[in-house]
């Protein structure tokens, strides 16, 4: 794993809640000066459903009943905190970890994200943490350290010619015609 901008850390915004919150105070707006949804929604480009629900949330609270709710979907369960010592843990490397290998795999990472925040994550979602936070996947190169490039130099002219050879032909091959009519 590599990170690929360790100034992107945190979680990126997926929507812009403060500015579908100020379309909904200019609806608010459009409702107080006597605008029906339909019309709202054809100023503001949104469906007639928005428009609507919007329209009744603004009856029933006013401005109040169009301010954001906050964040959408699930709370993360690390916070920028936990997030920032589990990076630096990972940028020691998997020796740092007691590790066998400078690989670090989804089931390692689990582990010292559990290690470093008492959180536990499936391996399998781990991937989709780390790409949240610009890490790359990295596939390491596998050549032996015993690797003669000389050697395998003289097999590949050398020795696999004579090999891979073919059968020893004393006389030519047969021939026969294959086209319609050629008897």
């Amino acid at each position: 794993m590599a990170k690929r901008n360790s100034s992107l850390i945190g979680i990126r915004p997926r929507r812009d809640f403060a500015g579908l919150e100020e379309r909904r105070m200019q609806a608010a707006t459009l409702f107080r000066t006597g605008y029906r949804p339909a019309e709202v929604a054809r100023q503001l480009g949104v469906s007639c459903t928005s428009a609507s629900r919007w329209y009744l949330a603004w009856q029933q609270e006013g401005v109040r009943g169009l301010r954001a709710a906050g964040r959408a979907g699930r709370r993360p369960r690390l916070d920028a905190r936990q997030w920032r010592r589990v990076e630096q843990a990972l940028l020691k490397g998997p020796l740092a970890f007691g590790y066998g290998s400078e690989l670090w795999t989804l089931e390692r990472v689990a582990a010292v994200i559990e290690q470093v925040s008492g959180v536990r994550h499936h391996p399998g979602h781990v991937w989709r943490l780390l790409k949240e936070r610009d890490w790359t996947w990295q596939k390491p190169a596998r050549r032996a350290v015993e690797r003669n490039e000389e050697a395998i130099g003289h097999w590949v002219r050398e020795e696999w010619p004579r090999v891979k050879g073919g059968p020893e032909r004393s006389e030519p091959g047969s021939y026969s015609s294959t086209r319609a009519g050629s008897r």
